[in-house]
C-alpha cells in the first residue's frame, strides 16, 4: 500500500482539548481512564454490520503529534502556554482491545476498548468516530450489495458524488465489503486495487458519428476494449455498431471486451444486447450495467434474470444511501479506578459500565448465535440478560465461544498485521458465511442477541441506585 495519510491531532473537534486543558489544570489528566466504542442501531434496516476502519484509526494514532504551526494555532486560539508545552511532547500510549476490520458486529456490544490516560482517551474520541463510523457504513453497504450480486463482479464507480477526498476511504471500504476494483484511481494506486472504467457519453458524442467514436476507441485500446452503447439508441444503433467493431477486432487479433448499459430499462436492454451479440457469436463480449444500482436494484435484475456479467455501483454505495451515517458512540466506562456510567431518560441511552469483554458464542455449526458483555474479571457467563428488559434470559450452557474483543494496540503501538483491502475482504468472508441466513435477508432481518452478564446487570443497578441517591 502507498498510501500516506498523517492525521494532525487538530482533526477533533473544539472540546475535545478545552476538556483537555479543564483536565490539565485541575492534574486529572494523568488518570487511568477506559472508553468504550460501541454503536445503537444497524444501518440500511440490516441485520449486521462489517467493520472497517480499525487499521486505519490503529495507523493514525501511531502518527499523532503536534507540530509547531498546530500549537501556534492553538496558542492563538487562547489555550495555556503550560497545556501547550504538555501537548508538545504527546504521544498517544495506551492500549487497546478489539474487533478487527472485516468482524461482524452488532449493536450494543463494545467494538473498541481503550484504555490510556483520561486525556489521550478523550483526544482521540473524534478521530475514531469518523474514520471507523464511515469505512463501516460503507463497508456494510457494499456487502450487502455483494450479497445481491452473487459472483457478479462488482466495480466501485462512486467518485465523483463521494464526501470529498473521503472517496479513498470508500472505495477502500467498498473493496474490503467485496468489491472487485475501482474506477477512483488514486485509491487503486494507494492500496494496489485494479482500476476500472470504460467511456462517457462525451466522447461519443465528440465525434460525428458512433460508429467513428468505437473506432477511434477500439484502435487504442485493442485488448480492453468496452464502448458505452447508449448515447443514441441503444438497440438500434449502440449494439449493432459495437457488434460492427467486435468484429474489426477479431479480424485483427483481438477481442472486444465488453459493452455497457447506462440507462433505460437495464433488464430489457441487457437481455435484447445479449441476444444480439450471441447471434453473432459474440459470447465472450460481457455486459456491464451502471445507473443508481443498488441491493435492491441488483436483486430485482437477477430475479428478472438479466444476463449481466459487471455492475457498476455509485453513489448509493459510496454515500452509504439512504443512512448517510454509523451512529457509532464512544462513552467512559471507568476512570479513576472505578467504574462509570451515564444514565438517560432512555433506558437504551444508559451505558454499561466498567472493564468489558464479549463472548461470541457459537451454536453446533460453528455459526453466530449470541453476544455477551460480561465485565473481564467475570467467570464465563452461563446465561445472559437481556440489556433492557432484565425478566428476559438466554442459557448459554455448553455453547462454544470465542472472545470478539482481542489485543491490537500496545503502548501507542499497533500488535496487529497491516492487511490489504482484498485480506480484509477475505476475512469478512469467512464471518458472513457463519451469519444465519436469517440475519443477511434485507426485509425484517432477525434481530441477533447481544445480552449482558449478571455481573454487568448488577454494577449497572448498583451505580443507578448510587446515583438516585445523591441527584
Amino acid at each position: 500500500m502507498h498510501y500516506q495519510n498523517p492525521i494532525s491531532p487538530l482533526y477533533t473537534d473544539f472540546y475535545q482539548l478545552t476538556m483537555g486543558q479543564a483536565y490539565f489544570m485541575n492534574k486529572l489528566h494523568d488518570q487511568p481512564a477506559c472508553f468504550d466504542y460501541f454503536f445503537r442501531k444497524i444501518p440500511y434496516k440490516g441485520g449486521f454490520v462489517l467493520l472497517s476502519g480499525v487499521q486505519d484509526f490503529l495507523q493514525a494514532l501511531e502518527q499523532l503529534a503536534f507540530c509547531k504551526e498546530d500549537l501556534d494555532f492553538l496558542q492563538r486560539m487562547g489555550f495555556s502556554d503550560e497545556f501547550l508545552e504538555f501537548l508538545r511532547r504527546f504521544k498517544f500510549r495506551g492500549s487497546i482491545l478489539g474487533a478487527s476490520d472485516g468482524d461482524i458486529v452488532f449493536p450494543l456490544s463494545p467494538i473498541l476498548r481503550i484504555e490510556g490516560t483520561l486525556f489521550e482517551c478523550q483526544l482521540i474520541e473524534t478521530l475514531l468516530l469518523n474514520i471507523i463510523n464511515f469505512q463501516s457504513l460503507i463497508a456494510t453497504k457494499a456487502s450487502r450489495v455483494r450479497f445481491s450480486a452473487g459472483n457478479r463482479i462488482l466495480s466501485d464507480f462512486g467518485l465523483r458524488r463521494a464526501q470529498g477526498y473521503g472517496a479513498v476511504m470508500a472505495s477502500k471500504a467498498a473493496i474490503a465489503g467485496g468489491f472487485d476494483n475501482t474506477s477512483n484511481l488514486l485509491a487503486a494506486h494507494a492500496f494496489d486495487i485494479p482500476a476500472a472504467g470504460t467511456m462517457a457519453h462525451s466522447f461519443v458524442e465528440s465525434f460525428e458519428s458512433e460508429l467513428t467514436a468505437f473506432r477511434h476507441y477500439a484502435q487504442v485500446f485493442p485488448d480492453n476494449c468496452i464502448l458505452l452503447v447508449d448515447t443514441y439508441n441503444t438497440l438500434k444503433s449502440g449494439v449493432p455498431n459495437a457488434i460492427v467493431v467486435a468484429k474489426e477486432l477479431e479480424a485483427k487479433g483481438f477481442k472486444l471486451k465488453g459493452i455497457r448499459l447506462d440507462s433505460g430499462d437495464l433488464a430489457y436492454f441487457s437481455k435484447k444486447a445479449r441476444t444480439m451479440l450471441d447471434m453473432e457469436g459474440l459470447q465472450y463480449v460481457k455486459i456491464i450495467v451502471s445507473n443508481q444500482l443498488d441491493e435492491y436494484v441488483i436483486k430485482s435484475l437477477i430475479d428478472q434474470g438479466a444476463p449481466i456479467d459487471v455492475m457498476g455501483v455509485g453513489t448509493s454505495m459510496i454515500i452509504g444511501r439512504p443512512d448517510g451515517a454509523l451512529d457509532g458512540v464512544y462513552k467512559l466506562a471507568w476512570a479513576g479506578e472505578k467504574p462509570r456510567l451515564k444514565i438517560s431518560d432512555n433506558v437504551q441511552k444508559t451505558t454499561l459500565p466498567g472493564k468489558k469483554i464479549v463472548y461470541r458464542f457459537l451454536d453446533a455449526d460453528g455459526n453466530f448465535y449470541a453476544d455477551c458483555i460480561a465485565l473481564e474479571d467475570e467467570p464465563v457467563p452461563q446465561r445472559m440478560i437481556h440489556p433492557f428488559e432484565a425478566e428476559k434470559s438466554l442459557s448459554l450452557n455448553d455453547l462454544q465461544y470465542k472472545l470478539l474483543l482481542k489485543p491490537i494496540m500496545e503502548n501507542g503501538k499497533m500488535i496487529i498485521p497491516t492487511q490489504t483491502p482484498f485480506q480484509l475482504r477475505e476475512i469478512g468472508e469467512k464471518e458472513f458465511a457463519s451469519l444465519p441466513e436469517e440475519h443477511k435477508r434485507f426485509d425484517f432481518p432477525h434481530i441477533y442477541k447481544v445480552g449482558i452478564s449478571e455481573g454487568v446487570t448488577n454494577l449497572r443497578a448498583d451505580l443507578l441506585r448510587n446515583y438516585m441517591k445523591y441527584s
